[in-house]
Order: C-alpha cells, then structure tokens, then sequence
C-alpha cells in the first residue's frame, strides 16, 4: 500500500465524517438515554432536533454558553444551568459551588461580569437538613468569593425515590461591559487555540468519589468561578475570538464546537494539551481519553495567533492560569474536521462522542 493510498483513504473518512455533520439532525431514539445529558453528540442532537427546532430564534441559534440581549443600551448575558452531580460532595467542592461557579463561568466566558443568580432546588423526601445546610453555605461561600448575589429561588420536594437527594438549577444574570462579541463561529484559518490549565481534573474526581473503582488517586475537582482570570484575558488581549469553558464533553467537545460552527479545520498536538499525572494514570486504567473528561475550572479560549503570547502571558499572571499552553491552531484545511498530532508522529481524528463514559458528573 503506497503512502497515496493512505492519504486518500483517510480523505474518504474525512468526507464521510463530513456530510454526516451536515445531515438535518434526528432524534432516532425513541426514549431519553443517559448519553442525551452527556455533553457529546446525543446531546448535541437533541439539542439542534427538538429544542433548537422548537424554539429556534437569533439569539438562540449561536447556541453559546449565554444568550447575549440589548436592553436600553446596555448588553446582558443571561444562562441557566441544572446541576444532578452524583455524588453531592466529592474531594475539591459539593454540588452547592458547582452550581454557582457553573453559572458564574457561563456568564464570564460570553466576556460578562456575573451580578446575580436565581437558585432553584428540588429536594427528595428524607433528604437531610444537615446536607442542606452544607449545600446552602458552599453556596453563600462560593457567591461571595466570585463577587455575585443569589437574589430569588425555588424550592420543590419530591417523593422519596423520585430523585436524587438534591438536584440545583441556576440561572445568572451578567453586564457586558467590554466592546467584545464572542462566539465559536469567529474563530478564523491562523487563530490559536488555548487552555487555561491541567484538563480532566473534574471527572475523574467525580468518577472516583463514587467508590466504584478500585483506584486511589491524589486528584480533586478543579471547580472555580473564572470571571477574574476571562477578565484578565479581555483586558490582555481586546481582540478575543471566543471563551468556553470545559465542562461535559471536555476540552474535546469545545474543539468541534469551534470547527463545525467556524466551518474551519482544527489542529490541535497532544504533548502541547496540559494534564495532571495523576489524572492521565486514572483515564489511562479507565479506558478514558482525557481530553473528553469534564472540567469546571478551565476556559478554552480561541485568539488571533499573533495575540498568543500575550494571551498565555495574561493567564498565567492569574492564579487559575498558571499552566496556560497553546494546544493548537485553526486552520483553513478540513472544515468542520478536528484533528489530532499524537505524541507519536502520527495523526487522528478527534470526533464528538456517542455519550459519555462519566454520567452525572455537573
């Protein structure tokens, strides 16, 4: 088999992968499954088949971390976010923080500065009052260190064994102050594309706080509100193409989000992605790529490459960004095709997955 053989078999795939992209999405399931909330491409379907569809408008259709509105002048993000993490305290945080620096970090990746938030609970019957209090003061906690107040609520009990002891939702409220507009599909052939810090931290604490494995691990959630370290970024570097940050699907999701709403090839090099030791030992006994596994205190950022160093510069000044890297480029080749140069030499594709192999994990 010649090297041309090769190439154009490779070609071939990539052509599949992209006009399956660009089919109508469809729903072929008859019934939710757990892969719908995974973050991967049964979400994205869902998503773009019945939500999208039936609510379809312009200030939907981005299907950014926020909607961006205009009132009287002034720009508002506003985001909404359910949190169902099993189980609700875990090594690094609860499900109380989550919560708050979640909506926090939707807000300040759409170049916001977060002011308040609703907070909505529904409670299991038996659950105790013990928890909720824990839950309520991370909560307070966790508002007060990322700047913003919980002004309004909601408050459900189910019968026991309706649900899962807690569940939160959250909706926030930010001003876009900055002359900024981001978004995925301004990412341009040339930009860079960067992550904040170590990837994975989230899901592997959550997958091995359920005790379900046999693995020990000196690894906790990373969850942090990240509205100091996107502000720093703004005010290092104006030109900013778009921020997301990195929670279910992992950095991986965010990557083909950039080349199927860029309509622009992705190239990204696995020894430039940052990942704890701790952390790639435990994917690699799970059979996890870690670049699929969820964070929620990291921000993918998508920059001008001539603006590069000073945007990893300006991380890495802030304490959250310390191990800022450049993990790779968009490119003008293979739209809507994310691609990845191994540690070895060689390259593959980085597709959204099915599902997700860590459930409830935000």
């Amino acid at each position: 088999m010649t090297a041309g053989d090769v190439d154009s078999r490779e070609q071939q795939v990539l052509d599949r992968i992209d006009r399956a992209r660009r089919r109508r999405p469809k729903v072929r399931e008859e019934r939710i499954t757990m892969a719908h909330g995974s973050g991967g491409k049964a979400t994205h379907t869902l998503i773009e088949a019945i939500f999208l569809d039936a609510f379809r408008n312009p200030l939907l259709e981005p299907l950014e971390d926020s909607a961006q509105l205009s009132f009287n002048g002034s720009r508002v993000a506003l985001t909404t976010d359910s949190y169902v993490v099993s189980p609700l305290f875990f090594p690094g945080g609860d499900i109380g923080d989550l919560a708050v620096n979640g909506t926090v970090n939707d807000l300040s990746v759409a170049g916001a500065t977060p002011l308040y938030l609703s907070a909505g609970f529904i409670l299991e019957e038996g659950f105790p009052v013990a928890d909720l209090n824990r839950v309520t003061e991370s909560m307070r906690d966790a508002a007060t260190a990322a700047g913003v107040h919980v002004v309004t609520g909601d408050t459900k009990v189910v019968q026991r064994g309706k649900a899962d002891g807690c569940y939160i939702n959250t909706a926030g409220i930010g001003l876009i102050e900055r002359d900024v507009n981001l978004g995925v599909a301004r990412a341009r052939p040339g930009d860079a594309i960067i992550v904040s810090g170590p990837i994975g931290d989230h899901g592997v604490t959550i997958m091995l706080a359920r005790g379900e494995l046999d693995i020990e691990a000196d690894v906790q959630s990373d969850t942090a509100p990240l509205n100091g370290l996107a502000g720093a970024l703004l005010d290092a570097v104006p030109g900013v193409r778009a921020m997301r940050d990195a929670t279910r699907g992992g950095v991986a999701t965010i990557l083909n989000e950039i080349a199927r709403a860029a309509d622009a090839g992705v190239l990204v090099s696995e020894d430039a992605i940052p990942v704890r030791p701790e952390v790639r030992g435990a994917c690699e006994l799970l059979g996890i790529d870690p670049m699929y596994v969820a964070c929620e205190g990291r921000l993918v950022a998508v920059v001008p490459g001539e603006d590069s160093g000073r945007a990893v510069a300006a991380l890495r000044a802030h304490a959250l960004g310390a191990e800022a890297s450049v993990i790779g480029h968009v490119t003008a080749g293979q739209p809507g095709i994310v691609q990845l140069k191994t540690a070895f030499g060689g390259t593959r594709i980085v597709d959204l997955l099915v599902g997700d192999p860590l459930p409830r994990i935000c």
